[in-house]
């Protein structure tokens, strides 16, 4: 090689001993970088049902409501991944869960498992068998698919109370969230071992149902958080009453900090819950509380530089969501999103009680008053102005009818004179959906610190999961 440099003329004794010293310190960092150890603390941020759509629109709303850019947008480490299962382009949460969590492709519906059924070790475990303390923090309920993906080994993300029995066993240091959709103590449960919550305190864990008890959790040693049966509610209809996502992260922080390091997964899963709904402002309150939540992981980067890995992924895109509506002249102003003040859902309980209280002698004039407080609809145009009545007659006739609502955060709702309103907005600010489920739409991937270079152009959300079992183990990441 030395010989090669000069095309064959013989080199001076001091040339070849300069190249000699380039060749091994090129080899020592080499060999350095191959073997480096893994990040001491990782963040992994999962917004559920984020694409970049979600992203930009939140953007926009930020800037144009004076809080400036997204942190999760502008992490140096940037990738796009395709998140399908292993049996259907549009993938489900389980599925997508396995995939960052795991780093395999399985079915929808499936958790922590092959196509085939066979058991598969998350990076979380994988952590946890490191030594590293670990903790899941999520808006929706702590054994819904997402979380669940990081400790679970089931079929079925419906079956809940097995889900529940998976957390406990995993040994896991912190969890916080909703609760486990009710099924705490399914007797029905062929592997029913009793109360999940009293099952956990047997197991070392210490319970908290409210924000007093939570408030009073110490560093030292485990512990469950349940902040009511399914979820913590969306931002936007924050009362104090449960913390929000930033406290969650700063709280599990407090607790899990320690001299060999944390595994963290912080999930916005209410994102997904607006997105169903078709609900831009709500969505947008959650995307922004998910982003504080990158900020608080961010300033802790900054104390930890070297030692510290932040990654934001989304597992699917819901809703279709768009920018730009034909109906507004292809305009966006998203900044009119600000003037919602409570989501689709919460409007939607207090129409059906006025209409319940006023034994259905409602008129639109008598709404009024409240699509001005609760979404700044001071004015309204004629076709708007037909719509909402119309939608007002269905919910009156549903609620003479005594008719069951469907799933408060599905688009298709029986009552819909909240979401009418709600849809009235979205087209005055520019958005638009497509549907009320997921899509296949990329997801964006962002990242900064040691490990970030994962991430690589267009990449699947399994292999994201591959690499971060490696980076954990301290394998080839490549």
């Amino acid at each position: 090689m030395e010989d090669d440099l000069t095309a064959g003329r013989p080199l001076s004794s001091a040339v070849r001993f300069a190249i000699r010293v380039l060749l091994v310190v090129a080899s020592v960092f080499i060999a350095g970088a191959a073997g480096a150890e893994a990040p001491k603390y990782i963040f992994v941020f999962i917004g559920d049902g984020m694409s970049s759509p979600q992203r930009k629109v939140a953007e926009e709303f930020s800037v144009k409501t004076g809080s400036g850019r997204l942190a999760m947008n502008h992490l140096p480490e940037q990738a796009c991944a395709i998140t399908k299962s292993a049996n259907s382009l549009v993938t489900d949460s389980a599925a997508a869960a396995t995939a960052i969590a795991c780093g395999v492709r399985t079915r929808n519906g499936s958790l922590g498992i092959t196509p085939d059924g066979k058991r598969v070790e998350s990076v979380a475990e994988i952590a946890k068998k490191r030594g590293m303390k670990v903790g899941l923090i999520s808006t929706v309920a702590i054994a819904h698919a997402t979380p669940a993906g990081f400790y679970a080994h089931r079929k079925s993300r419906g079956q809940h109370y097995r889900i529940g029995l998976d957390l406990i066993a995993s040994g896991f240091d912190h969890f916080s969230g909703g609760g486990v959709f009710g099924d705490h103590n399914d007797k029905k449960c062929s592997d029913y071992r009793g109360d999940l919550f009293e099952l956990a305190a047997k197991a070392g864990y210490e319970m908290a149902f409210n924000r007093a008890e939570w408030e009073r959790l110490g560093p030292g040693g485990k512990s469950w958080c349940v902040f009511g049966p399914h979820a913590t509610g969306y931002d936007i209809d924050h009362d104090g009453k449960v913390p929000r996502l930033p406290a969650l992260l700063e709280k599990c922080i407090s607790l899990i900090d320690n001299p060999a390091g944390f595994f963290i997964m912080c999930e916005g899963g209410m994102i997904d819950y607006a997105g169903h709904a078709n609900d831009a402002a709500t969505n947008v309150r959650d995307m922004l509380a998910l982003d504080e939540a990158v900020k608080v992981a961010s300033k802790f980067q900054d104390a930890h530089p070297d030692e510290t890995l932040i990654i934001t992924v989304g597992d699917h895109e819901t809703g279709g969501m768009s920018m730009g509506f034909a109906g507004s002249g292809s305009k966006f102003k998203i900044e009119l999103l600000a003037g919602q003040k409570m989501s689709c859902e919460k409007y939607s309980s207090f129409v059906k009680r006025m209409i319940a209280k006023k034994k259905c002698e409602v008129t639109l004039d008598d709404l009024r008053p409240t699509l001005a407080e609760y979404f700044g609809l001071t004015v309204l145009s004629a076709a708007e102005e037909r719509m909402l009545v119309s939608a007002l007659e269905n919910d009156i006739a549903k609620s003479r009818g005594k008719v069951a609502d469907t799933t408060h955060y599905m688009a298709a709702r029986k009552y819909i004179f909240a979401k009418t309103a709600v849809n009235v907005l979205n087209a005055r600010a520019g958005v638009s959906w497509s549907t009320g489920s997921h899509t296949a739409l990329p997801v964006l991937v962002t990242a900064k610190g040691p490990g970030s270079d994962i991430l690589d152009g267009l990449t699947e959300l399994s292999h994201i999961g591959i690499r971060l079992k490696k980076l954990v183990s301290g394998g080839e990441t490549r």
